[in-house]
């Protein structure tokens, strides 16, 4: 059973996450953010993941502490839901078009926090997200979640460049959750992930 619920309170956010691997999905997004809430349901729909992101955060002094604190709760769903890692394909990568935009993602689930962003934004994206919570999200994600994650991208519109960035890490994420090892064996040398 490769779900998870996990929620966190600060005295800036409250947020609750739950998570399925093996959905169909399936999204349920409130963030207060619509733009962020359209990423994530771009991310959640693409991925085939279940998820319901409820999240109330203190907004009139801006969005960096609920974007930040979804992508902590979001990465611990995911390394709750992923377990052991037993029979997973581990790693992935995809690249997709979104009109003139492109988006490369390539991931690792194998236990070690890394980032690397490769993109520029012309301003704030559809006026309300700074381009450096763009990166600061995935970065967040990667750690908490403890994957390596690469993300490159090239585009004239931010909104098309951000949205391939968020439909092709659900879509790599997708393929690396994956079981393709009936024996369930740990993909690693380690023996664990």
């Amino acid at each position: 059973m490769r779900k998870a619920t996990v929620s966190r309170e600060t005295k800036e956010t409250k947020i609750s996450i739950d998570l399925n691997l093996d959905g169909t999905g399936t999204c349920e997004i409130c963030t207060g953010i619509p733009f962020f809430d359209h990423m994530l349901d771009s991310f959640g729909r693409h991925g085939r993941f279940d998820l319901s992101v409820q999240a109330k955060g203190d907004l009139q002094v801006g969005p960096h502490h609920t974007i930040e604190d979804v992508a902590i709760v979001l990465g611990s769903a995911f390394r709750e839901a992923i377990g052991e890692g037993r029979g997973i394909r581990r790693f992935a990568h995809v690249i997709i078009p979104m009109d003139e935009a492109r988006a490369l993602v390539t991931i690792d689930i194998g236990g070690r926090s890394y980032c690397i962003f490769s993109g520029t934004f012309g301003g704030p994206i559809e006026g309300v997200l700074e381009p450096y919570l763009i990166e600061h999200f995935f970065s967040t994600f990667a750690s908490s979640a403890h994957i390596t994650i690469h993300l490159e991208g090239n585009g004239r519109s931010d909104h098309h460049l951000c949205e391939a960035f968020f439909k092709a890490c659900g879509i790599t994420l997708h393929e690396a959750t994956r079981i393709t090892d009936p024996s369930g064996s740990i993909p690693s040398t380690k023996g664990i992930i």
